[in-house]
């Protein structure tokens, strides 16, 4: 019988067999471990990588658990209760401006009163939109999801529109993802919902390939250079301001470290950036709705 234990385990499974397969990708780059207790019960394994071709990425697994944070059951709307959360959460920030950044999470969470649910998901932030690029992570993440329900793309991708957007901006974080949150016994069983977290988070890898391969050794301006600094603020903005994942990790007084390891190494706040006709074609492309898997 599926318990949190073999969830653990099986995230922690996944943190090691990605790890190991960026290793690889990279060429040059190993990961660096920081292990790392809560206080108040749990603890994580923090892998950051600064290779060659991934200026800074992070693997991070954790598994916490003790009482909930009074602000998190009103959130929440549940009675006070003790909870565990574990996951897995992926942040790659790429050397060459020509390969987007990339996030996943997957996630589980319950109570001791026996509530329980899953969430997670992928979204791509290139720096540049290539929309032949974009439509081929919609198709691989169509595949994946198409696997266990095929209801479940659409829906996790109108969803990612909406949860990964920059609202003071008014633009999206890239060219969106899936994303799904508080997925329990009306999507399958347990097993059922666990498997299909598993496959997303399988995916990742292959996913990240396809992006990476086609452009890491491609040559870059200082202009472009400039240009990804200049977007990876739009990614710090996110993650400041509206992420939700950090706010979690903020309230239950988590590893720091870990909570910030999405942040870029560098980044630039450029006000009222000179926005060339490139960049403003890759702006244009940043709103919700697009159907990036029938795009042409």
């Amino acid at each position: 019988m599926l318990n949190k234990d073999i969830i653990i385990e099986r995230f922690q499974a996944l943190q090691d067999d990605i790890c190991q397969k960026l290793e690889s990708l990279d060429g040059v780059g190993q990961f660096h471990q920081d292990l790392w207790e809560r206080p108040e019960g749990g603890g994580g394994r923090t892998r950051i990588i600064t290779g060659k071709h991934i200026e800074k990425g992070g693997v991070n697994f954790s598994a916490v658990h003790g009482e909930m944070p009074v602000k998190i059951c009103k959130a929440l709307g549940i009675e006070p209760t003790r909870f565990t959360a574990t996951g897995v959460s992926i942040v790659l920030h790429p050397h060459n401006p020509h390969v987007p950044i990339i996030h996943m999470n997957v996630r589980y969470f319950e109570t001791v009163s026996g509530l329980w649910w899953f969430g997670g998901g992928i979204d791509l932030t290139p720096h540049y939109v290539d929309p032949l690029l974009a439509k081929q992570f919609h198709m691989g993440l169509k595949v994946a999801c198409d696997l266990h329900d095929d209801t479940y793309y659409p829906k996790f991708k109108k969803w990612a529109d909406d949860y990964f957007y920059v609202k003071h901006r008014k633009e999206t974080r890239g060219v969106g993802g899936i994303f799904f949150d508080r997925m329990q016994s009306d999507y399958g069983s347990k097993e059922e919902n666990f498997d299909y977290v598993m496959e997303v988070g399988n995916s990742f890898v292959q996913l990240y390939s396809d992006q990476f391969l086609p452009n890491y050794e491609k040559p870059f301006t200082d202009r472009e250079k400039a240009w990804q600094l200049h977007r990876r603020g739009r990614y710090v903005e996110f993650n400041l301001v509206w992420d939700r994942g950090t706010k979690f990790g903020l309230d239950t007084d988590g590893n720091i470290e870990s909570i910030l390891m999405s942040l870029p190494p560098v980044t630039h706040w450029t006000y009222r950036y000179p926005y060339n006709e490139r960049e403003q074609e890759t702006l244009d492309k940043l709103m919700k709705g697009i159907e990036w898997i029938n795009y042409t």
